[in-house]
């Protein structure tokens, strides 16, 4: 695998920010990992932070990398900030920056597949909640979504009785709009759905996001919407996160085995 900090100026944000990515390598002489690309451009997986992370985290506390170097597939993790993956109401831009600045700028600095089928997008807490929401508003653009821990009902999280959003952080993203039936409630961008991505929801049931993702289920299958769920013992940890990206990236819709 290649691994790169990518250090870039948005457009979007007006500012200097960064992302990690993962590149496929086809590799015959590593110990103990195998490296393994496709024939032709990678496809990749868009991978969300949480709210108290950054791009670095996904690397920092998991191992990642090694589980992508025998799939071929290159993994994207941008910096988000704690802007719940939305333009915020008085602070920066960061959805138009995550789904029209950030794809275009991984186009002219590496060789990704464009097409749909090859393009995924997971996350954990803040980040499977940016997921969900990404692939429910833009469904044409990927094959898979998939949400671990996600803050799935987020619109019930202001005003939670035991685990609330910061005011300070509410007010900068959402300020005093309602979030419920809106674009960024994507329970409410169930109502919508007409086929598009496989979905993917897991969350510990020990975990306090453990009604978000019930909620969600409970609706998107009253609603028809195909999904595979997993709902195990776990907490909102990295013991958790670690073991559940593996049976993500085990549940991909890979469409191209790579040669090694």
């Amino acid at each position: 695998m290649a691994l790169m900090r990518v250090d870039f100026h948005s457009d979007v944000l007006g500012l200097s920010t960064s992302m990690t990515v993962i590149l496929p390598q086809r590799t015959a002489s590593q110990i103990g990992m195998a490296g393994a690309a496709p024939a032709g451009d990678p496809p990749v997986l868009y991978l969300l932070h949480g709210l108290t992370d950054d791009d670095t985290i996904w690397l920092r506390r998991t191992s990642i990398e090694r589980y992508v170097a025998p799939l071929g597939l290159a993994v994207v993790m941008p910096q988000a900030g704690r802007s719940f993956y939305r333009d915020e109401e008085h602070g920066n831009r960061y959805w138009t920056f995550l789904t029209e600045e950030l794809p275009a700028v991984c186009d002219d600095f590496f060789r990704l597949s464009r097409r749909p089928e090859d393009t995924y997008v997971a996350g954990l807490s803040m980040g499977g909640y940016g997921a969900v929401k990404w692939a429910l508003r833009h469904p044409d653009r990927f094959a898979a979504a998939a949400s671990l821990s996600g803050a799935l009902n987020v619109a019930s999280r202001r005003h939670h009785p035991a685990r609330p959003v910061d005011p300070g952080v509410w007010h900068t993203v959402f300020g005093e709009r309602a979030v419920a039936g809106t674009d960024d409630d994507t329970v409410a961008l169930l109502d919508r759905y007409a086929g598009g991505p496989a979905l993917y929801v897991a969350c510990g049931t020990d975990d306090f996001l453990y009604e978000d993702s019930l909620r969600f289920v409970d609706v998107a299958r009253a609603r028809g919407v195909p999904l595979t769920v997993d709902f195990s013992p776990g907490d909102h940890d990295w013991a958790y996160w670690d073991a559940k990206i593996q049976d993500v990236l085990a549940w991909l819709p890979l469409r191209e085995r790579p040669t090694g």
